[in-house]
């Protein structure tokens, strides 16, 4: 689950009413549902979609118990992958219970089951996911950013007679000489002057960033870097401020 969408639910009981049920009324709620009967089964649906969000899964059942199911799924599931799971119970054993939430099972419910309990129970649940959900994105744009930073910070202390890694010099713009720099495009480095003349050339920051084998974000950090360095307000003041024979 790699977006904010409505979680698929996994249904998982050797009772087919139950099932047949559970899927019905999930359904009618908007829910994506997959059902199986048996715990092979749902091992197989789980590692085939990685839309499961949420695992509904009988605690007793033929094969694997549902504290055995859970374990395989964490056994299975990829790093990063994101589901919630939860079991029915007959039974009334408190330990069980304990030893269930703590493989991982964030909820339980007793059998009978009550409908209106266990809907309110998935809602929890996917608002558990959407929040994970969130947290990831947050996380991978802090770490996107993180290494934005570190390749400009790399590139800042020396102007233009750094030389740049050998993969990319292929793909910068032929460097002037430091003397035939004008004000103020002397005081950028040799990396924000070859993001000033690929601007220059009309490129987007995603022409920009395939042209020279970097993110986009480090393209817009430089672009803002240039800016600040030059003291025009916007990308179009730079392209027609940049010198056509520098």
């Amino acid at each position: 689950m790699d977006s904010i969408t409505p979680p698929w639910i996994l249904i998982v009981d050797d009772e087919p009413l139950i099932v047949e049920e559970l899927k019905e009324f999930f359904e009618h709620s908007g829910y994506r549902v997959t059902g199986c009967h048996t715990t092979e089964d749902a091992l197989r649906a789980f590692q085939q979609d990685e839309a499961i969000g949420i695992v509904l899964s009988d605690m007793h059942m033929p094969g694997l118990t549902g504290l055995q199911l859970v374990g395989e799924f964490n056994r299975l599931a990829r790093p990063g992958r994101l589901y919630e799971f939860a079991i029915f119970t007959g039974s009334a054993d408190k330990q069980e219970i304990i030893q269930a939430l703590r493989a991982g099972v964030s909820d339980y419910y007793q059998k009978p089951l009550n409908l209106d309990e266990l809907q309110e129970g998935v809602t929890r649940l996917q608002e558990r996911l959407e929040q994970q959900v969130r947290e990831q994105q947050i996380k991978r744009r802090i770490q996107d950013l993180a290494a934005s930073l570190h390749e400009i910070h790399s590139d800042a202390p020396n102007k233009a007679a750094v030389p740049l890694p050998a993969q990319n010099d292929a793909c910068l713009p032929s460097s002037p000489n430091a003397a035939s720099i004008p004000e103020p495009f002397d005081k950028l480095s040799r990396r924000q002057l070859a993001v000033t003349q690929l601007i220059a050339k009309g490129m987007t920051n995603y022409q920009i960033s395939c042209e020279l084998g970097i993110t986009e974000n480090t393209v817009k950090l430089y672009v803002s870097q240039i800016l600040r360095l030059t003291r025009v307000h916007n990308r179009t003041q730079l392209a027609l401020s940049y010198p056509t024979h520098a």
